[in-house]
């Protein structure tokens, strides 16, 4: 989803490249490719593309990405699904 932007200046993504060990999992994981790859360790590229799914953190085997998952546009889109498809719950029950 190349282009999309959500809120200015507001994204709690962050990333130590100090821990990045280059295994490119948050650039593979990112539904909005937040990140690149810059001398083989990653780098935030677009951070108000960050919707704050908590893929990229999830997935780093060395905790180099901290993000508060469940705050943003990503929480609010699923739990709004949840409720028009009459399925019980919402991502703080099932996806975290």
């Amino acid at each position: 989803m190349k282009g999309f932007t959500y809120l200015r200046n507001v994204a709690t993504l962050k990333l130590d490249q100090e821990k990045c060990i280059g295994c490119e999992m948050c650039t593979e994981v990112c539904p909005h490719q937040v990140f690149t790859m810059v001398d083989k360790t990653a780098a935030i590229v677009e951070l108000d593309a960050c919707m704050e799914c908590g893929a990229c953190s999830i997935n780093c085997p060395v905790t180099a990405i901290q993000v508060d998952s469940g705050v943003g546009c990503a929480s609010g889109l699923i739990n709004e699904w949840l409720k028009e498809h009459n399925i019980g719950g919402s991502i703080g029950d099932c996806c975290t």
